[in-house]
């Protein structure tokens, strides 16, 4: 959140009828109301492709390129109204920079940073829900238009006893809509891919589990204030401190951090001394959270970070509402399957993935070799900056490689017939970290330490 020295004059309750024209004064939260708008957009997004072919026919231009920008606005636009999990997958794929059209890639990196807030009205009505009074009665101060609005919720400016306060508050209906989108969702999707329920209720649990955690704003608080604690000491980050009587189960304040978000920080031209400690600080963080926490923020996108060139590079470090706590188990097989010793044992890496559920007893050879070889290249690739001691991330060739080899696996042959998921469940948001982490350090153009030996 950018460092703003000094707020407007509180607003009256009065004042909230003044929101902006594109605040959002009601979200559709019940599973028809959802699946009403879900069906909305699909029938604009087949009209555009009607229209698409229709001027192609004629001889008139009309380019993929311009559908998928049509068809991109559109959709986000929905999710933008819908919220929660919906918007929360689109947050997602957009960290995936190969995954999707770039149309879609760059609405949906919005996602990362603002969507339409909520209306003055609403958010008093939170406040009068959890507190029985208005925002100006609790704060001194208490700015009415969000500051910045995401998926779960928006965050408003505000000041007590003169400590400048972030206020999160949390979009109504949000966890009753998370569970209503997978039960929507689930259904289709299991047709379209032709798997059973059983099949994927492990992956399903796993991502409704952790959507749902971050609705709690009450576990939020307690997982912000221990790992900020415990990763205190570590040098070049900075935590909010959390302030419980201001918080409630859909509402959450702490320290107003200082900084900008990666895109607006590039712009001012760092010098590479400050990309290479902002990225370290980041890295060791992650280290120390795998390594010894056992558990890791497992949302790194953009929006979760506020750099600074204070100091040489600081980093502030948002938002413990997706933690992800990692069995003793899956921390020893997923650093086991990273290290050069598995890579250059064919058997060892056999066994570590039939522990991961990666191969199977009653697979054929044919698969069973496929998998090895793809798993072993991949593996290489991918776990390339844990085996080397320093590791420039700033090399164009090595993200390059990635999507290639993403690109290449996209067109096996195998992997397009062999539809059922496989792997441990834990690993989707292990992996969603570490994607994560590489695609900030990637764009920062950062050369790290990464403690290999």
């Amino acid at each position: 959140m950018p460092e703003e020295p000094e707020l407007p004059a509180p607003l009256p309750p009065s004042a909230a009828a003044g929101a902006p024209a594109s605040s959002l004064d009601s979200l559709p939260t019940t599973k028809v109301a959802r699946a009403a708008r879900f069906a909305k957009t699909g029938l604009k997004v087949g009209a555009n492709y009607v229209k698409h072919y229709a001027r192609r026919s004629v001889g008139a231009d009309s380019s993929s390129a311009d559908l998928h920008q049509a068809n991109a606005a559109e959709l986000y636009g929905a999710l933008s109204e819908m919220k929660g999990s919906v918007l929360k997958v689109a947050q997602m794929l957009a960290m995936e920079k190969n995954l999707l059209p770039t149309a879609y890639a760059d609405q949906f990196a919005q996602a990362q940073y603002q969507t339409p807030p909520l209306s003055g009205p609403l958010v008093v009505k939170a406040f009068q829900t959890a507190f029985g009074k208005s925002p100006f009665a609790l704060f001194d101060e208490f700015d009415l238009q969000a500051r910045q609005a995401a998926s779960i919720g928006q965050v408003h400016q505000a000041r007590k006893d003169g400590q400048l306060l972030a206020v999160k508050v949390q979009y109504p209906g949000v966890a009753d809509s998370i569970r209503s989108d997978i039960r929507l969702v689930k259904p289709i999707a299991l047709r379209v891919m032709g798997l059973s329920e059983a099949q994927v209720r492990p992956y399903l649990e796993e991502v409704e589990t952790r959507l749902l955690e971050e609705t709690n704003y009450v576990l939020e608080l307690q997982r912000g204030t221990d790992i900020g604690a415990r990763c205190a000491h570590l040098p070049h980050l900075e935590f909010a401190r959390y302030y419980p009587e201001l918080s409630a189960a859909r509402i959450l304040t702490m320290d107003w951090l200082a900084g900008q978000h990666l895109k607006e920080f590039l712009l001012t031209e760092p010098s590479q001394a400050v990309r290479n400690q902002l990225g370290q600080a980041l890295w060791d963080f992650y280290a120390f959270q795998m390594h010894t926490l056992r558990q890791v923020h497992a949302d790194p996108h953009p929006g979760n970070f506020l750099l600074r060139s204070d100091a040489g590079g600081t980093v502030g470090v948002l938002d413990f509402g997706c933690v992800k706590e990692i069995p003793a188990d899956v921390y020893a097989l997923f650093t086991a399957l990273l290290t050069t010793e598995t890579l250059a044992d064919e058997t060892r890496l056999a066994d570590l993935l039939t522990q991961a559920g990666v191969l199977r007893p009653d697979d054929s050879p044919a698969r069973r070799a496929f998998y090895l070889r793809t798993m072993q290249a991949s593996l290489e690739l991918v776990g390339r900056p844990f085996r080397q001691p320093t590791f420039d991330f700033g090399d164009p060739a090595y993200m390059q490689a990635l999507y290639a080899l993403g690109d290449d696996l996209l067109q096996q042959p195998e992997l397009r017939q062999q539809r059922e998921p496989r792997g441990s469940e834990h690993f989707i948001y292990l992996n969603r970290t570490y994607v994560g982490l590489y695609a900030l350090l990637t764009e920062l153009g950062a050369v790290v330490q990464t403690g290999a030996r």
